[in-house]
């Protein structure tokens, strides 16, 4: 049987029967009315029942069939990157830190440059209140970044690493970093009996580049991936 005939019967017989309705209103003699309306009336219960039994309705399964999309990162894939390129080059350069090879040092330090240079900040200027306030934490790890290029001393080096540690933590709270978990970790006697060093880790457990052993506290965790949502890098 064709359903959308039964569809078409349901929707026009009773446009009839209402019609006809109408029509008794204006004619004395509605026997032969009557008797079409209670025809009409009896097909459509007919048709009706067929609709029920025959075709039945169907549950709407294309939710239930189709993956439901996942949320991503609110930043572009380009912001993203630059971040990611911006944290790959400072993991580097801590791990040197922490390692007994200094002079590799200068190296690490050309590759993070570059990645400052090439963070999207930019894109942040759809929000002006985010993009001021993610600016100056930005400008400032230039500035820490040319202090651990001149410093003399690997204490020195040290110290604008913890400034610069500092002022990146305050740039991903503001731009709310979201591809990954990520750790804030601190050495409490870093620099001294009650002057701490601070850094930014991917897990828990990462070396300390102030030149201390066993010397490391998760203080924080800095995680705004939402949980249902998948990384775009």
């Amino acid at each position: 049987m064709n359903k959308q005939l039964f569809d078409i019967l349901g929707i026009l017989l009773p446009a009839l029967i209402i019609l006809l309705g109408i029509m008794r209103l204006f004619t004395k003699k509605t026997k032969g009315i009557n008797g079409i309306i209670t025809f009409m009336a009896i097909l459509l219960l007919v048709v009706g029942l067929i609709q029920f039994y025959v075709f039945p309705a169907r549950k709407d399964t294309s939710t239930n069939s189709k993956a439901i999309p996942l949320a991503v990162s609110k930043h572009s894939d380009a912001f993203n990157q630059s971040t990611e390129n911006l944290l790959s080059a400072y993991f580097n350069v801590t791990e040197t830190f922490a390692g007994k090879d200094t002079s590799a040092i200068g190296q690490t330090l050309n590759v993070l440059e570059t990645s400052v240079n090439n963070f999207q900040i930019q894109e942040l200027q759809v929000d002006t209140l985010i993009y001021q306030t993610a600016l100056q934490p930005y400008e400032n790890l230039k500035t820490e970044l040319a202090s651990m290029r001149t410093d003399p001393s690997i204490e020195e080096k040290r110290s604008s690493l913890n400034i610069f540690s500092n002022e990146l933590f305050a740039l991903l709270s503001t731009i709310r970093y979201d591809l990954a978990k990520l750790h804030w970790l601190e050495c409490a006697t870093a620099f001294g009996e009650g002057r701490p060093g601070n850094w930014v880790s991917k897990t828990e457990s990462a070396a300390n580049p102030y030149g201390q052993q066993n010397c490391v506290e998760t203080k924080t965790t800095l995680n705004f991936v939402a949980a249902d949502s998948t990384k775009k890098l």
